[in-house]
């Protein structure tokens, strides 16, 4: 970047000076808004000016960039933390509990939030001129990564297509392959390798981790998932277990609870019939689980989502 005087800037001012403009960028966009899903395929935007409960969702392949403030996301057992410095890269669907842990009226916690196209990692792997780091095929499906100058500089260009929608169609792509392409190249670019790398382990291991995703209402049978996935059973648990945090039974058990919720929430079901549709056969075991993951019974829980007051704890990212 080039000051006024036309001097080159350190990195340190660059990103400085690129991580508040983002934020401004944002911040102009959003207005008094929390969370907006943009024209921009794949981008949404996020504001938020308290610290609100604990929010249980799933992540999908994506890169969170934060402009503004921090944020904690819990996967099973292991916590990441990701500020202006350093974002967030989910490279399969992961359901984990989040929470803004910086952010005020004053200084509102601003992000960007772009969902990851894998044909599009998989076009760029295919160059040669793409060097990606190597990481253990074990590695988690979740992580953080310096936010570079140059990936601050993408982000900026992706925000400036809101203000001229005609644009949208042709340079949304380019600057989203160029986001990719930054991470790739980056120490989190192994992580994406991996999941798109067909043959790889870990992209066997997501292929089951999909299975669950799309059939989470149907009877788990952990054999049928290595087969699915081409592996062995023990190396299919260990791989699923390294990726996701938890076990296969343990995911889809977070994935039916979050559906149940949604339809309560979304579509007016009752506790039994939620229970029902995502799968459950047993309202006592539902009540039970839905309790343990969110706190509070089912339609209780539901009731304070739909007061205003609570209206926060709706925003996934």
């Amino acid at each position: 970047m080039i000051n006024r005087s036309g001097n080159a800037l350190p990195a340190r001012d660059s990103a400085y000076e690129l991580r508040s403009e983002l934020a401004r960028k944002i911040a102009i966009f959003m207005g008094s808004a929390e969370k907006r899903i943009t024209d921009v395929p794949g981008l949404t935007l996020v504001r938020r000016t308290t610290l609100a409960a604990p929010a249980c969702t799933t992540y999908e392949p994506s890169v969170a960039v934060i402009a503004q403030g921090r944020k904690q996301v819990d996967l099973g057992q292991t916590t990441f933390i990701y500020d202006e410095s350093r974002y967030l890269l989910t490279s399969v669907d992961l359901p984990i509990v989040s929470k803004v842990i910086e952010a005020s009226e004053e200084v509102p916690f601003l992000a960007l939030v772009l969902n990851l196209e894998m044909p599009v990692v998989r076009e760029l792997l295919a160059r040669e001129e793409v060097h990606v780091p190597e990481v253990p095929s074990d590695t988690p499906a979740m992580g953080t990564g310096e936010t570079t100058v140059e990936l601050l500089s993408a982000c900026c260009r992706l925000v400036d297509l809101l203000d001229t929608p005609e644009d949208i169609f042709v340079l949304s792509g380019l600057v989203q392959r160029e986001i990719i392409y930054r991470i790739l190249r980056g120490a989190e670019g192994g992580r994406l390798r991996a999941i798109a790398t067909l043959g790889d382990q870990s992209h066997r291991t997501a292929k089951g981790i999909a299975w669950i995703k799309a059939n989470y209402a149907t009877a788990l049978r952990v054999e049928d998932l290595a087969k699915i996935a081409g592996m062995g059973l023990s190396t299919f648990h260990h791989h699923f277990r390294a990726l996701t945090a938890m076990s296969p039974l343990q995911y889809q058990k977070q994935v039916r609870l979050q559906a149940a919720r949604g339809r309560m929430l979304m579509d007016g079901l009752d506790a039994a019939s939620a229970a029902f549709e995502v799968g459950y056969e047993s309202a006592s075991q539902f009540n039970r689980e839905y309790s343990r993951l969110f706190g509070q019974p089912p339609m209780r829980d539901i009731r304070t989502l739909r007061s205003p007051s609570a209206a926060t704890v709706r925003v996934a990212h």
